[in-house]
């Protein structure tokens, strides 16, 4: 559980409007592959091993330090019933980064994988990062999935590849830091072959955020 810190602490990183950046995230994959543990763990540093369904789509905020400025995460998780699609894909627009998930122990949702890739080329920008992720890296007895199997489909699909593990805290913050990262390069690489870029379609895009966000010129769309 999380302590009355840590929630004290969330609900003043969704109030903040001091931050250099805002990036809205997204966590995908099937059902039960562990996407609302990453994400507890990730925000609240908090696990339970009791499985609840996310229901539609849920979110957390978490403001982070990368390269000395201050970032603001929106990290939306949802639900990966085929009955919420619908309601989950509407989300993706707007979205910069992606965590593409599945279990190391559960063949479907790997077989899964190449179908959430093509909904994220379908529903959202060109330029959204993602990384591919393989949870419960601790039931490594369980293991169905190899490692060199996930990062071979990775490669292929020209994500990055982690493994994981909410329960043993393997990897999370690594996971969204790299992301973090790779948003930031892509921003700036973007800046220097066409300064306009930013100004115009990103600024948009970058707007898909709480209305504090959306007053005048979103922070968002300055340079890393």
């Amino acid at each position: 559980m999380a302590s009355a810190n840590d929630s004290r602490q969330s609900q003043k990183d969704a109030a903040d409007q001091n931050f250099d950046y805002m990036f809205k995230l997204l966590i995908i994959g099937n059902s039960s592959v562990g996407k609302t543990s990453f994400l507890f763990r990730y925000a609240d540093d908090s696990f339970t091993s009791a499985f609840v369904s996310t229901v539609g789509i849920d979110f957390k905020v978490k403001t982070v330090y990368r390269n000395d400025k201050r970032v603001k995460l929106q990290i939306w998780d949802t639900a990966g019933q085929e009955r919420y699609r619908t309601i989950t894909t509407a989300y993706y627009r707007g979205a910069m980064g992606f965590l593409l998930m599945y279990d190391i122990t559960n063949q479907d949702s790997f077989n899964a994988v190449q179908d959430w890739a093509t909904q994220i080329k379908t529903y959202s920008w060109d330029n959204a990062q993602v990384i591919l992720v393989g949870n419960k890296c601790d039931l490594e007895d369980d293991r169905i999935i190899p490692t060199e199997e996930g990062r071979r489909l990775a490669d292929e699909l020209g994500f990055q590849f982690f493994e994981a593990s909410a329960k043993d805290n393997i990897n999370v913050k690594q996971v969204f830091e790299r992301l973090v990262d790779i948003i930031c390069e892509k921003m700036n690489e973007s800046m220097d072959s066409d300064p306009n870029m930013l100004g115009n379609h990103k600024a948009t895009t970058l707007q898909e955020s709480p209305p504090e966000c959306q007053q005048g010129t979103p922070p968002s769309v300055r340079p890393c």
